[in-house]
């Protein structure tokens, strides 16, 4: 039996951070046709490239593993086709957005992304739709296939027994950690200011004033002002519900009403419809924030705190009833490994400046107010505490009985995939162009399409 290395395997860099290589020109060419799906040479290159610029080695092999893994992506959604498995919209855009959360997360801030990519997020949610979509298909599938796998405790002891002492893995340092935000609220002379200063731009606009000048000059997004505010082509779902209920009922060259958000205020101007999708220019101004303002936060985290640490309420309870992160507050404050979904995080699964400051905190201890920054680049501050630590050690079956599980789990679960793909391979059409023939990878392909 050959193992298989899942095919979400494929979208590894969906997950750690995508490059920002500049493109390789690529003569295409049909590289196999698996069912009525396609591979082209330019989904292998663009995968290779990508991983190079992650850090793998150049290699042919490389790109082997990547026509491999690709076979085996199309292969499941020639067999979802098949099966009338669906994948919504809604599903769609559920997962872009937990995706753009968390490249805001390792980033810092939605400008930084948006620079680091040199596009919009709205560009970056579009180029990676259909990449995301076929993802969910092929979990979805594999879920199916994989259903009814279980690991009892004797499989679990069983696997752990079978490993060779030499190769007993060394678990690394993690910790749980849970947080209380707070978000200082905009003064609301600061937002009648900025509105008024945003009426003059609109009013000066409509008067004859060129919008994209304006964005140009004075808009807070800088990635789109740099084009004149241009945000390119979007549908609905992209953007939050304040902007897109102006913005789809623009009339082109229409210039909107001031629109709050959570990211300040707005004016838009619609450039072009086409079909289910538009693009518009838009002009931002936010509000900042004071250091009356961050004061008053740190003051109200100070009496949290003072609570907590008297025992008149729990920090559990406390994220819940104050928090301002709605991602963490109803789960005790925990933060979550993006990758795993569990709330054990490693030194490298962390925001850098949070894990110096609770790398030396015990366990329980609520730490005094801490600076961060927001998802959307502004300033705000957390209480902490470390919930658990463990050192980093080797394996054993008492401390990480659940990790081991999860291991022994996946063999079983890979040995289903194996038998699923070698049956479904048979009486599937699969052609693979002969230049892919010296591909040791491909062997059990090329042995079932002779």
């Amino acid at each position: 039996m050959r193992t298989i290395v899942f095919a979400t395997v494929l979208f590894a860099g969906l997950y750690n951070g995508i490059s920002n290589a500049q493109p390789v020109q690529i003569v295409d060419q049909v590289m196999a046709v698996v069912g009525g799906n396609i591979i082209l040479r330019s989904d292998i290159e663009k995968q290779y490239y990508q991983a190079v610029a992650q850090g793998e080695q150049r290699s042919n092999q490389l790109r082997c593993i990547i026509f491999d893994q690709l076979l085996l992506q199309k292969l499941m959604i020639n067999q979802a086709s098949l099966d009338s498995l669906i994948v919504t919209d809604a599903q769609v855009d559920d997962e872009l957005d937990k995706r753009m959360r968390y490249y805001i997360r390792q980033i810092g801030s939605e400008q930084k992304l948006e620079e680091y990519f040199h596009t919009t997020i709205v560009q970056l949610k579009a180029e990676l739709r259909d990449a995301i979509k076929e993802q969910i298909i092929v979990q979805q599938m594999q879920g199916k296939i994989t259903k009814d796998i279980t690991s009892t405790p004797n499989d679990v002891r069983e696997y752990f027994n079978s490993i060779h002492p030499d190769s007993i893995p060394y678990i690394d340092a993690e910790m749980e950690v849970a947080q209380i935000v707070r978000k200082p609220p905009v003064s609301a002379e600061e937002k009648k200011a900025v509105r008024a200063r945003m009426e003059d731009f609109r009013k000066a606009i409509m008067e004859g004033g060129d919008f994209s000048v304006y964005a140009a000059l004075y808009s807070d997004d800088k990635t789109t002002a740099k084009k004149g505010g241009e945000l390119d082509f979007f549908e609905r779902g992209m953007m939050v519900p304040e902007f897109e209920a102006i913005a789809f009922n623009l009339k082109p060259g229409e210039v909107s009403q001031i629109v709050e958000t959570k990211f300040g205020f707005h004016i838009l101007q619609l450039i072009e419809r086409r079909g289910e999708q538009i693009n518009v220019r838009h002009i931002l101004l936010q509000p900042q924030i004071s250091d009356a303002d961050l004061e008053r936060s740190v003051q109200f985290l100070d009496s949290i705190r003072t609570k907590i640490v008297l025992g008149t309420m729990t920090f559990d309870e406390a994220a819940e009833k104050f928090s301002d992160d709605e991602e963490t507050r109803y789960n005790g404050g925990l933060l979550l490994n993006p990758e795993n979904g569990t709330t054990h995080l490693s030194p490298d699964k962390m925001d850098r400046l949070l894990f110096f400051q609770v790398d030396t905190m015990s366990i329980g201890t609520v730490s005094q107010p801490l600076l961060m920054q927001t998802q959307e680049g502004k300033a705000a501050y957390r209480l902490v505490i470390v919930k658990s630590k463990s050192k980093p050690h080797v394996a054993n079956l008492k401390d990480d009985y659940q990790k081991i599980q999860e291991v022994a789990l996946s063999e079983k679960q890979n040995k289903a995939m194996s038998d699923w793909i070698e049956k479904k391979s048979k009486s599937t059409y699969i052609q693979i162009n002969d230049t892919m023939n010296n591909c040791a990878e491909l062997k059990h392909w090329l042995k079932d399409t002779n």
